[in-house]
């Protein structure tokens, strides 16, 4: 476990927030009624010894799992209206419709419709949040990030069959140790009660990093990157699919990856995201 060191006794924090992680797990104990007193003595010891802060700039709050009033203020939810297929912010419409942007209607997705939580804006909150659990291994966000998904992907979540997210490659999984956006369909999956597969999608060969390349230029990168597997397609096909991942930037990874999900058989694919590029930090064509 890597942990990282700050004048306000960062990992002491972190430490705690693992401690967290085991206690939410489901276990055979939770099956048999014995894990609620455990869990709420140590949380409440846990909320003694090191007090629960702002997921966002750290100031002390009451409760876990949540941001400050400043730091929420900061957050561009996304709200309707919006593009049905790519989810992105209109500038008006009337709440209920199905409304269609001009980009989805000159270049329609290959999945069926997408929705975000936030805007991603370089140096926001929300930008600081992916930046953490993505690179910086500070999962105890992960909740209120799936609180925020599950809540923008209600819509997707009513009927789908099952979650997958965006896989990392076996070398890539290997060095993080984790895959930030598995780490997120689970808690979505254990929100919305909609089975979850981390496994039945893989990332068959390494690609280049996307941060400098183009629109374009990641689209081929991407190019067959995602593969379902043998023992996957029976659980993908036939099945409606809410793929997720962290951030929608070009929309080029889930784009390969919907390809991927219905050449495995899915008769549809969402996609559901924390937070979507748009505007000043949105990456050329």
């Amino acid at each position: 476990m890597r942990l990282q060191l700050d004048a306000d006794g960062l990992a002491t924090y972190l430490l705690v927030g693992y401690v967290r992680i085991l206690l939410t797990e489901k276990t055979p104990m939770a099956a048999i009624g014995l894990r609620s007193g455990f869990h709420r003595l140590v949380r409440g010891l846990a909320d003694v010894l090191v007090p629960p802060a702002c997921l966002g700039c750290h100031v002390r709050l009451d409760q876990p799992d949540a941001l400050c009033g400043s730091c929420w203020q900061a957050v561009g939810f996304i709200r309707p209206p919006l593009c049905d297929r790519l989810g992105i912010p209109l500038p008006y419409g009337r709440t209920g419709d199905v409304l269609i942007s001009a980009a989805a209607a000159a270049d329609p997705p290959a999945w069926g419709r997408a929705r975000a939580a936030a805007i991603y804006a370089s140096g926001s909150v929300v930008a600081g949040l992916i930046h953490a659990i993505k690179y910086a291994d500070r999962h105890d966000s992960r909740r209120m990030l799936a609180q925020w998904l599950h809540e923008a992907g209600r819509e997707l979540l009513v009927d789908a069959d099952l979650i997958v997210p965006v896989p990392l490659t076996r070398r890539r999984l290997l060095v993080r140790q984790f895959n930030q956006s598995a780490l997120l369909a689970r808690e979505v999956s254990r929100l919305s009660g909609v089975p979850w597969a981390p496994t039945r999608l893989v990332k068959i060969r390494e690609t280049r990093p996307q941060v400098m390349l183009s629109g374009t230029a990641r689209r081929e990168n991407l190019r067959g990157a995602f593969q379902v597997t043998r023992r996957g397609r029976s659980a993908i096909a036939g099945r409606k699919i809410v793929l997720v991942d962290d951030v929608i930037t070009t929309g080029a990874t889930a784009e390969a990856a919907t390809k991927a999900l219905i050449a495995g058989g899915a008769i549809r694919v969402d996609v559901l995201a924390v937070a979507l590029v748009t505007g000043p930090d949105l990456v050329p064509p």
